[in-house]
C-alpha cells in the first residue's frame, strides 16, 4: 500500500520516499507519494524523482495497480529505473496539477449550478466537462456563466470530511454522479464540502482551498449527448 500525501494535503509538492519496488512494467512503487493517481475523471501527476546524485527519472503519468491501493508512478520513455530500497525525492508537475485543482473545483461548482444528475465526466488542465441527465431541459448559458462566477468569487471555503460506508449508504443523495462511484475500499469514504452549504459530495481528487483560487472561467461548447444527455464544457479563462 502506498500512503497518498496528496490526499490530506494537495498542496504538497514534494516529498521523501522509498522505492518499494518496480514491476513487470517498469512502474515505479515508492511506500509513499505526493502524486495522483488517475481516478474519477482526473488524471494522474507528472513530475519526477529526483536521486540523492541529482539524476532523475521523469514520471509520465500515475495510475494505481490492481489492488487499488498501490500507486505506480510510470516513467516516460527510456528514463532509468531504480532499484528497491533507493531513496528519492518526488516533485510533481505543480503548475499541472494546480490546474487540474482549480478545474476540479470548478466542476464541483458546475454540479451545484447545473443540479442535475451528472452521467459522466472529464478532468483537464485547463478545461473540463460534465455530462448531465437534463432530459428537455435547456441551458442558458449567460445565467450559468454569471452563477459560476459568484459562486467562485465567493471565496468559500473547500474543505475534507470523512464518513462510514454505512453512512454514505443511508444518505444517497450524496453521491451526484451516476457513472463514477464513491472511492470506497477502506471502510471510510472522503467527501468534499464547499463552504458551509454550496456543495457536499465524496470525491477522493485533488482541490483548491477556497473557491477563489479557481480564477476566472468561461464557458464551452454545450452538446447533446444522446436522447437526455447535455455535455458542458469549462475552462479557465487566465
Amino acid at each position: 500500500m502506498t500512503t497518498p500525501l496528496f490526499r490530506d494535503d494537495a498542496y504538497l509538492r514534494t516529498c521523501e520516499a522509498e522505492v518499494v519496488g518496480v514491476n513487470e512494467r517498469g512502474g515505479i512503487v515508492l511506500d509513499r507519494t505526493v502524486f495522483y493517481a488517475t481516478g474519477g475523471g482526473q488524471p494522474g501527476d507528472r513530475g519526477h524523482l529526483e536521486y540523492s546524485d541529482g539524476s532523475r527519472t521523469e514520471i509520465f503519468t500515475t495510475v494505481f495497480d490492481d489492488n487499488k491501493t498501490t500507486i505506480v508512478h510510470v516513467p516516460a520513455e527510456n528514463q532509468p529505473l531504480p532499484e528497491p530500497g533507493t531513496r528519492v525525492t518526488a516533485h510533481v508537475d505543480w503548475a499541472r496539477r494546480y490546474r487540474l485543482m482549480r478545474v476540479h473545483t470548478a466542476l464541483h461548482l458546475l454540479s451545484v449550478a447545473l443540479p442535475y444528475p451528472v452521467t459522466g465526466g472529464q478532468i483537464g488542465d485547463s478545461e473540463g466537462r460534465l455530462d448531465f441527465d437534463m432530459g428537455d431541459e435547456t441551458i442558458d448559458k449567460e445565467i450559468l456563466l454569471r452563477t459560476l462566477t459568484e459562486l467562485a468569487a465567493g471565496d468559500h471555503d473547500v474543505t475534507t470530511e470523512w464518513i462510514t460506508d454505512g453512512e454514505l449508504d443511508a444518505n444517497p443523495g450524496l453521491v451526484k454522479t451516476m457513472s463514477v462511484k464513491p472511492p470506497r475500499g477502506s471502510g471510510r469514504v472522503r467527501l468534499v464540502r464547499i463552504g458551509a452549504d454550496v456543495d457536499l459530495q465524496p470525491c477522493g481528487g485533488t482541490h483548491v482551498s477556497s473557491t477563489s483560487e479557481i480564477g476566472d472561467l468561461a464557458l464551452g461548447k454545450t452538446e447533446k449527448k444522446g436522447k437526455q444527455n447535455r455535455r458542458v464544457r469549462i475552462r479557465l479563462n487566465d
